[in-house]
């Protein structure tokens, strides 16, 4: 079976995301990829629509709006994550009193992690998602606040990265992808590639 670095050399692969975790992510799979950023993007969403959808039409939103048309050659990668808890939709937090009130809302609770991905080329699209579910511990008001205060994570969803600090002392365990939970799947995303290049039927659409 061929690698997938090797079968997507015919396209000259783009991700249109500004995040340094997607970016180093994408950088596992070992083939080059260029990064192009498409600015500011709507995030508004119908509050009808089921939150487990909503990644999935952000990052085709994202795909759809992109700066520029995609030539022949070229596959444009797109992503959108949002964190689910108690049934609501968090985002990025703003400021740091809704920063404060997401964590406070993760502290002893599950929440869901999902990303949205859109694969196009010129000539069709396809869109996936990966759910991961995470358990946070108990969180007192002065390890939120230190968090908040010294990782400034106002480019996260859910206002926190499981990277960072918060990452290593407040996760108990995770069921599903821990790459996910950090801002792309790239395990799906692998196979889903693979797929995509090579004109197969396993990808949903």
């Amino acid at each position: 079976m061929a690698l997938l670095k090797d079968t997507i050399k015919k396209y000259k692969v783009i991700l249109g995301s500004a995040s340094p975790r997607r970016s180093f992510l994408l950088k596992g799979l070992d083939f080059e990829f260029t990064v192009e950023t498409n600015g500011d993007i709507p995030e508004d969403y119908n509050p009808e629509i089921n939150p487990e959808q909503v990644p999935v039409m952000l990052s085709q939103r994202k795909s759809r709006m992109f700066h520029r048309a995609i030539e022949k050659d070229e596959l444009l990668i797109t992503a959108d994550t949002l964190v689910i808890c108690n049934g609501k939709i968090l985002g990025k937090p703003s400021n740091r009193d809704q920063a404060i009130a997401m964590l406070s809302d993760l502290s002893g609770n599950r929440h869901t992690v999902i990303t949205g991905v859109t694969l196009r080329t010129s000539a069709k699209e396809a869109s996936f998602s990966a759910s991961t579910n995470v358990f946070f511990k108990e969180l007192s008001s002065q390890e939120i606040e230190y968090y908040v205060d010294e990782y400034s994570p106002y480019d996260k969803a859910g206002s926190y990265g499981a990277q960072d600090w918060i990452g290593y002392t407040a996760i108990k365990s995770i069921e599903g992808s821990y790459f996910n939970v950090v801002g792309l799947p790239v395990e799906m995303l692998s196979e889903k590639l693979m797929g995509f290049v090579g004109d197969t039927d396993n990808i949903s659409i």
